[in-house]
């Protein structure tokens, strides 16, 4: 009989189309007065929706959320936001967005609202992350989870297929890991099968029919329930090679994230037999990391780390920095392994 320990985390979702319109009732109910609203660049426009949605309470909108959150936007946020005697933030966006959002809870004590425009399920963990001097930090404080989350379908049509489909290979990532975390248990496996199967089945329907919202609410619901895994769990070679890649070599996040999956997959699996089951039956294959390599060669995702730009003369710095700080792996990494796992990321092999 197997023992385990599951910590559910605290947080309130809105699910469903529309659900952007109950963002005033939902900071009323946290008792937030002065909401500073969050956003990339190209989110602009969705912010001012949401500030306008907001009225009053709305106290400016910051629009310079960048990936990999770096410190020095970090500050520029952190100065808007006291500035505004803002007493919480509405992160409208993605992983980038969610993640200044944990940033400034986590250095200012804001009250964070997320409203995920993208798949990448990093509003369901109280992980955070900042990059400083090329080198992404992360960590775990559940200081930093959003206080709520809105998950609207119609806010995810527009997103393109291109950002649907690296976005969705990410949040699966999160699932695939929490199958052989040592801090793992039914609750989390469950929830990992299933995220994992919702976005195999929407992110190829989301490929012929960007428009369709069925589609688009079950890639929601799929990250939702992806991203709850990686907030459950422990983090594994997938997430530091990642971390790795984004911070030293400022990767495209959810881009460098598709690359890996299947060729650390294909490492992993075979040390993670319960695992490798589990993604069987999500994924209806006999050989999970093939099945998710296939799917996302279906979808046109970017397949090679080359294609990301990566000059094969980095690898080596990726896996010292890799090997200097290892996650816990279900297979151990050593050297050789590590330099022939980048290689085959590499040259696609």
């Amino acid at each position: 009989m197997r023992s385990f320990v599951y910590e559910a985390l605290p947080m309130r979702v809105v699910f469903g189309p529309g659900a952007l319109g109950s963002l005033r009732a939902e900071t009323e109910r946290l008792g937030l007065q002065r909401v500073l609203v969050l956003c990339t660049p190209g989110q602009r426009a969705l912010a001012d929706r949401a500030a306008a949605l907001l009225a009053e309470r709305a106290v400016g909108v910051f629009a310079e959320a960048r990936m990999h959150v770096p410190v020095t936007t970090v500050a520029a946020a952190a100065r808007a936001a006291r500035a505004a005697e803002a007493d919480g933030c509405a992160a409208v966006g993605g992983g980038s967005t969610v993640g200044l959002a944990k940033a400034l809870a986590l250095r200012h004590g804001l009250a964070v609202v997320a409203v995920p425009t993208t798949y990448a399920g990093s509003e369901m963990t109280p992980i955070w992350g900042l990059t400083e001097n090329a080198r992404k930090q992360t960590g775990r404080d559940r200081a930093v989870l959003p206080r709520t989350v809105l998950y609207d379908p119609e806010l995810t049509r527009a997103l393109p297929v291109p950002v649907s489909v690296t976005s969705g290979l990410n949040a699966m990532a999160h699932a695939v890991e929490a199958l052989y975390a040592p801090d793992g248990s039914p609750v989390v496996a469950a929830m990992a099968e299933q995220g994992v199967r919702d976005l195999a089945v929407a992110l190829p329907a989301i490929a012929d029919r960007p428009d369709d919202l069925d589609a688009r609410a079950a890639a929601l619901q799929g990250a939702w329930l992806c991203g709850a895994c990686l907030g459950a769990t422990t983090m594994g070679l997938h997430h530091k090679l990642c971390h790795v890649l984004g911070g030293l070599l400022d990767l495209p996040h959810a881009e460098t994230h598709a690359v890996m999956l299947p060729y650390v997959a294909a490492f992993d699996l075979p040390a993670a037999p319960e695992a490798r089951a589990a993604l069987a039956r999500a994924l209806g294959a006999d050989d999970p990391a093939a099945a998710l390599a296939c799917l996302a060669e279906r979808l046109g995702a970017p397949r090679t780390l080359r294609g990301l730009g990566v000059r094969h003369e980095d690898l080596g710095r990726v896996a010292d920095e890799v090997l200097a700080a290892p996650y816990a792996n279900p297979r151990p990494v050593g050297r050789a392994e590590l330099d022939e796992l980048l290689e085959r990321a590499w040259s696609g092999t």
